[in-house]
């Protein structure tokens, strides 16, 4: 997969389908900032639309944080920085969170900071719904732990400059425009940061995350994974998260389908979230879904922890 990585890009990156996610992040910022310059832009349909589009801007975080788009590094580490005020966090987050501790469902033998067992209420609409609320404080908790002992030693440092760069440029707005940065550029940036902690409930709830190729739900519909860049493939980025998410779907169904409970592929976001959330009160029973594994084809994975060693690696390497 690496060679077809390098045969796929360009002067400046290992992947041509990665201007995809550069269209993406442009829009939301033309979109963004048309609202805080000109007052007639400032209706529902561009706020809507920032508000979508912040939520891709979270999806781009995970991509460029599993794998850095840009050939250049300096390159990488500014456009986390770009991404970090997007979602209004720092985007090298994501390394410990998710890339460390969320794809080997454990930190050093403790739960996952983002575990869909981080709630529990009997209605499960409110568990989606408060969700954000319980894993945000855990994975910033998490993070800052990590960060006093990791042997990566510039990842403080590029941490604080995503922080400063986010935080920083959203207050300046704030000192010239108070309410317009408040309404039209804070609340679609934690939309899309909110959102986006909900898709570890959604794709892993009722799941077993013991298994190896049954511990995420996955969402298949084409053009979903279009717009998605192929985030809806989730089975296979757990276990190959070395691969570029333009090779998901052609690896899914190569070495996924097979083994997986045919329940855990879902043709519809939109249709699984009104099934779960809102035409049910209460949340489904977990199924025995790994039984799918049993006399599939064995294919050798690493072991998660020595996957979770290599994680921690790379961690920082672009």
């Amino acid at each position: 997969m690496g060679a077809r990585a390098k045969d796929r890009g360009d002067w400046l990156l290992h992947d041509v389908a990665d201007y995809r996610q550069i269209g993406i992040v442009s829009l939301y910022w033309v979109l963004l900032f048309s609202m805080y310059f000109v007052e007639e832009c400032r209706n529902v349909v561009f706020f809507a639309g920032a508000c979508y589009l912040s939520f891709l801007n979270a999806v781009v975080i995970h991509n460029h944080l599993h794998k850095g788009m840009f050939k250049s590094r300096p390159l990488n580490r500014i456009f986390r920085g770009v991404l970090s005020f997007g979602a209004l966090y720092p985007a090298s987050a994501n390394l410990a969170s998710h890339n460390i501790v969320h794809h080997h469902f454990d930190d050093d033998g403790k739960p996952d900071w983002a575990a869909p067992d981080n709630v529990s209420f009997s209605w499960h609409l409110l568990n989606l719904l408060h969700f954000p609320n319980v894993v945000g404080p855990n994975t910033f908790n998490g993070v800052s732990r990590w960060a006093q002992t990791t042997r990566q030693q510039d990842f403080r440092r590029q941490y604080l400059l995503e922080q400063l760069f986010a935080f920083g440029l959203t207050g300046v707005l704030f000192v010239f425009d108070f309410w317009t940065t408040l309404f039209f550029i804070l609340l679609p940036q934690l939309w899309g940061a909110r959102g986006i902690l909900r898709i570890n409930l959604i794709q892993h709830d009722g799941c077993d995350v013991t298994s190896e190729w049954n511990h995420s739900r996955n969402f298949v519909g084409k053009w979903f994974n279009w717009v998605m860049c192929n985030n809806g493939y989730h089975t296979i980025h757990h276990n190959r998260a070395g691969l570029h998410w333009s090779a998901l779907a052609e690896a899914h169904e190569r070495e996924c389908v097979s083994r997986m409970d045919p329940s855990l592929d879902e043709p519809s976001m939109v249709l699984y979230l009104l099934r779960t959330f809102v035409f049910h009160f209460r949340r489904p029973a977990q199924r025995d879904v790994a039984a799918a594994e049993v006399g599939a084809d064995r294919i050798e994975l690493a072991d998660r922890a020595v996957r979770r060693a290599e994680a921690e690696a790379e961690a920082v390497a672009s």
